[in-house]
């Protein structure tokens, strides 16, 4: 028995069908493979697939290092804070521990809104 499977002869294993009843079973191979089975019943013939589990897990490891090297080029990409963690100090009062002074910015004018509510740049004192 042969049969075309996506275009390649495959044909039914050389041990042959196997009879329980009024059920057979035909396996269908391709080359060495067992690709999938003919059940044949007394008034339906159905064919199932194989699940081909070495094919699945590698897919299955491909879209986790695909996942991996996105998460880890999103990282990358991303840019830290000009300053460190706020939070709440006692009393009420605001901690930024470890935050260094955030890079000044060169004299160039200055935005539009700036000039029109008259806002001015707060340099830190040395």
């Amino acid at each position: 028995m042969t049969i075309a499977l996506d275009g390649r002869p495959a044909t039914a294993a050389p041990a042959g069908p196997v009879s329980t009843g009024s059920v057979t079973v035909l396996p269908v191979t391709d080359g060495d493979r067992t690709v999938g089975a003919w059940i044949v019943g007394p008034d339906t013939a159905v064919y199932r697939p194989v699940v081909d589990v070495t094919r699945l897990a590698g897919a299955a490891l491909a879209a986790a290092g695909a996942v991996a090297i996105a998460v880890a080029a999103g990282a990358a990409a991303r840019s830290r804070p000009a300053i460190g963690a706020v939070t709440m100090g006692p009393g009420g009062w605001v901690s930024v521990k470890r935050a260094g002074c955030p890079p000044l910015r060169s004299a160039e004018r200055r935005p539009w809104w700036a000039r029109l509510i008259g806002a001015h740049r707060v340099v830190p004192v040395k």
